[in-house]
């Protein structure tokens, strides 16, 4: 199955999109091959692009002032990773993307995301339920990160994204 596919069946998952718009959709989009440990994007640099991971996984870290990484989000298959911030204020970005696994990803860049929301109803009501969901999920990271052990948290990232945890070095968990 090709990126686009798998595109066009999460959205289809979430909403009704019509085969012209997703041919609308396709255009806008430029696909790209990581290998694993290839970058995406370094921090320093401002964010170009948001990316939707067709295959493979991607991580976003920061780096401390003492060299060590901090990992702020893993994208597997069927997820979205960007830096909004940084593409709406067009600042530099304080995130390190790259691949953990060979990825295909699909790049889209603010001007054209936007022009999706305003002319196609089916991606813009997918981009708000992952908008939502992706919310709850970062609210509740927070809240363990403040009130739970290192043990819990890693025993719970383990109980909600066994894939994940299976398919990155311990290290990185």
């Amino acid at each position: 199955m090709s990126a686009f596919e798998i595109l066009q069946n999460y959205l289809q998952a979430r909403a009704t999109i019509t085969d012209q718009e997703f041919a609308l959709i396709r255009t806008l989009f430029l696909p790209r091959t990581l290998r694993a440990g290839e970058s995406l994007q370094q921090a320093g640099d401002v964010a170009r692009h948001a990316a939707f991971v067709a295959r493979g996984c991607l991580r976003s870290y920061v780096i401390d002032t003492k060299g060590k990484e901090h990992i702020v989000m893993f994208a597997p298959e069927n997820w979205w990773l960007a830096d909004n911030i940084s593409l709406a204020t067009k600042t530099p970005s304080q995130y390190f993307v790259d691949a953990i696994e060979d990825s295909d990803v699909l790049l889209i860049d603010p001007a054209s995301h936007e022009k999706l929301v305003d002319k196609v109803a089916g991606y813009a009501a997918a981009f708000r339920k992952g908008l939502q969901k992706h919310a709850a999920s970062k609210d509740q990271r927070i809240v363990k990160s403040l009130s739970s052990s290192a043990e819990e948290r890693y025993l719970d990232f383990l109980a909600t994204y066994p894939s994940i945890a299976t398919r990155v070095p311990q290290w990185m968990v």
